[in-house]
């Protein structure tokens, strides 16, 4: 074969080329502009919009596969209009190529109604101002099926969709969850009710009369996100605002609002606006997601409302099928420019943080037990018989009901009192403090900036040391008993499952601090004191209280407070940094970690905790520093009781104005109200029954939740099972 012969054939022809029939290419178009029911609806939104409308209605029917209906009071559809209405490529937005770079519009291309009637069957009413009735008419593959009739309207234009996707069945199969798509439409809907204030929207489910969105027009956006997105999220917000001048000319302005440190979500919610026009922006997100992670770790899932505006020119609204993305000219350098404003903000404003309290009802809690107790006699006067259980066998299902709580039903008197007749020593070394230090109970909480300190090794073989130590049965216990009470100062009545056990709550509140103080190593939330305290008066007030010391040795206390504050002094960086106890360069202590939630110390024993900071915390060993530290601070934040005696039962003794009495031992049943210190009273009261509160209502539900209890605790009589006997007297 000679070399310029050509290469023989091998296998068929290559296939031709042929013109697809255009009800083909009208399909193939469509299920690539009108992806799933919710980008329909944001297309007819968006439309009535354009329309000038202020009410935008929208109801769905299985997702949006059965029906979809968008109502609005727009400026309606004219009646010469209609016949080319649903056709590719008709559209009253722009008429050449040239007003794309002007648009203001949000459609543009004249598809979105004829990509519907190719997947879905489409009914348009509409009527335009000064008609006497409107006109209806249905739509298939772009045309109309019949003639226009004349029919009663309201003003505007309700188009209706139904059977959405009934001739593509593998799109249907994508699809099965017939609800999937009504979460994505509601977010929608609510994201033009946030940014178009002067719009009232409503979106709900076909067959209901309640609206999952429904927002009224207002002048204020943060009335718009309150209506949609709920108090909660707007009380956590701060505007925010920049601009990008070039020669005088504002090249792009942003304004918005982004969530500050004490909103904490899941997932981020990120709403943008660019020139009235919803899209989306990978890279802005992802920009505004760094910032958030590296300046506010724990509040890194944002809410974001943000509108940007720039000139039409610099805005290329056409490379997306759906609209749903645009390319700006010199995107990078807006974004930058976003990203550092947004990172100022939020170091500027990291300097707080609000914990919101709830006050407890009691009356709210016996009425309603009142009531409940009032419907029970009722049903038994009426002959309906309930079904005794053995009270062996009564197990406490709810913590917060009073019936199941020991001083409903046991009136015992109080365990004996330690007597201690010097109270005036107590009410002097308390004004000494408040004198020193102002009110320190009135605190505010501030947040760090935490740093990364949580890979450090000696933090992780101590964490793991509480789990492997930990006592799988109390565990149990633990996390499924019931509060029952307080019998005495120490001990607290649980009950776990029919078992009573008794529960000593210092031990307890002092391992749960601990463990506490090792899981939020390196990243507290602050608790910030409202007058600096001076580390040496501290150390000096507690080696005052110290018995060991005597009275005679105030040089030597000298000594050893100033020994104590310049050791805090030299590792104040550390221990700020792990434990968010911050200390001055002039020696004062300022602010103190929260290790528990909804919880303060009793700063009557802060004294005692610096100087157990000073004094007993190794600090040449990493790990056994760590160890001795989160210590201190769990027998600091423990639940002891308070420094003022009981005065419930015979200890309101100890508040008698004649101290000659308590001093000589006698016993006087008779108290005269005169001869009562009222005011140390009251503040004596008030701290009791608000630690048996935290220890309800705040201590046992902790437990519940982190509390790993060690096995020592099974045998050092931290918990200990009350005997059947105990169990019947006290009716269980």
């Amino acid at each position: 074969m000679d070399v310029d012969d050509p290469p023989p054939r091998v296998g068929a022809d290559p296939p031709r080329i042929r013109r697809l029939e255009e009800s083909v290419v009208n399909r193939i178009a469509a299920g690539e502009v009108i992806q799933r029911p919710s980008s329909a609806v944001k297309e007819l939104v968006e439309n009535s919009l354009d329309a000038g409308a202020s009410t935008v209605s929208v109801t769905v029917k299985d997702g949006g596969l059965k029906l979809i209906q968008v109502s609005d009071d727009g400026h309606g559809i004219r009646f010469e209009d209609l016949p080319i209405l649903c056709e590719r490529h008709t559209t009253s937005k722009l008429s050449t190529y040239e007003d794309l770079q002007t648009i203001k519009s949000m459609g543009f291309r004249g598809e979105a109604l004829a990509s519907m009637t190719y997947v879905g069957h489409v009914t348009v009413t509409t009527i335009t101002e000064g008609q006497l009735h409107g006109y209806r008419v249905s739509y298939k593959d772009g045309v109309m099926e019949n003639e226009p009739k004349p029919c009663a309207a309201v003003k505007g234009t309700q188009i209706m969709v139904e059977n959405l996707f009934y001739n593509m069945v593998a799109r249907r199969k994508t699809l099965q969850n017939s609800n999937d798509d009504y979460p994505k439409i509601v977010d929608f809907i609510s994201r033009f009710a946030v940014h178009h204030i002067n719009v009232n929207f409503s979106c709900r489910k076909h067959g209901t009369n309640r609206a999952d969105v429904h927002s009224a027009s207002t002048s204020s956006r943060l009335d718009a996100i309150r209506n949609v997105y709920g108090t909660s999220v707007v009380r956590d917000l701060m505007e925010i605002e920049v601009s990008d001048e070039n020669d005088g000319d504002a090249v792009f302005k942003m304004d918005g609002y982004i969530s500050n440190a004490n909103y904490v979500a899941k997932k981020i919610t990120m709403i943008l606006f660019i020139n009235d026009r919803l899209v989306d922006c990978t890279s802005l997100k992802r920009a505004i997601e760094f910032v958030y992670s590296a300046t506010l770790p724990q509040a890194s899932k944002p809410f974001i409302y943000m509108s940007i505006n720039l000139p039409s020119e610099h805005v290329d609204v056409n490379i997306h099928p759906t609209k749903k993305e645009v390319s700006l000219l010199n995107q990078e350098r807006i974004i930058e420019i976003i990203k550092n404003t947004i990172e100022e903000k939020l170091r500027s404003s990291n300097t707080t943080r609000i914990f919101q309290t709830q006050a407890v009802n009691p009356s709210a809690l016996t009425q309603a037990n009142t009531q409940k107790e009032k419907g029970t006699e009722g049903k038994m006067a009426s002959g309906m018989k309930s079904q005794k259980t053995p009270v062996s066998q009564m197990v406490r299902t709810d913590p917060r009901d009073p019936s199941g709580r020991l001083h409903t039903y046991w009136h015992g008197q109080s365990s004996n009192l330690e007597k201690k007749s010097d109270l005036v020593s107590v009410r002097y070394a308390d004004f000494l403090f408040q004198s020193l230090y102002g009110s320190t109970r009135n605190v505010v909480r501030s947040r760090r900036n935490p740093k990364d300190a949580c890979d450090l090794s000696s933090r992780h073989e101590l964490l793991t040391e509480v789990d492997s130590q930990c006592h799988p049965g109390l565990l149990e216990v633990v996390k499924n008993c019931t509060y029952v009470g307080l019998p005495d100062e120490v001990l607290a009545l649980i009950q776990h499952n029919t078992r009573l056990y008794l529960v000593n709550v210092v031990n307890v509140s002092k391992e749960l601090m601990y463990q506490q103080a090792l899981r939020r190593f390196g990243n507290f939330n602050a608790i910030q004191l409202s007058e600096p305290a001076p580390l040496r008066e501290l150390l000096l007030m507690a080696l005052k209280d110290d018995e060991l010391m005597g009275d005679e040795n105030d040089e030597e206390k000298l000594e050893i407070a100033e020994v104590n504050s310049e050791i805090l002094k030299e590792n104040a960086e550390m221990i700020n940094e792990y434990f968010s106890i911050q200390v001055d360069k002039d020696g004062n202590l300022t602010r103190l970690p929260v290790v528990l939630d909804q919880y303060t110390p009793d700063m009557d024993r802060l004294p005692e905790f610096v100087l157990t900071m000073g004094n007993d915390v190794t600090w040449d060993d990493e790990k056994e520093c760590f160890r001795t530290a989160a210590a201190a601070i769990g027998n600091f934040y423990a639940l002891h009781p308070p420094i003022l005696p009981n005065p419930s039962g015979s200890g309101i003794q100890l508040y008698k104005k004649n101290k000659d009495c308590i001093a000589s031992g006698e016993h006087v049943d008779n108290t005269d109200e005169d001869d009562i210190d009222q005011e140390l009273l009251a503040e004596a009261e008030t701290a009791w029954s608000q630690r048996e509160w935290t220890i309800q209502h705040v201590l046992f539900p902790s437990m519940r939740l982190f509390l790993k209890p060690p096995k020592s605790m099974a045998t050092d009589g931290t918990f200990v099972q009350v005997r059947s006997s105990v169990s019947k007297l006290l009716g269980v």
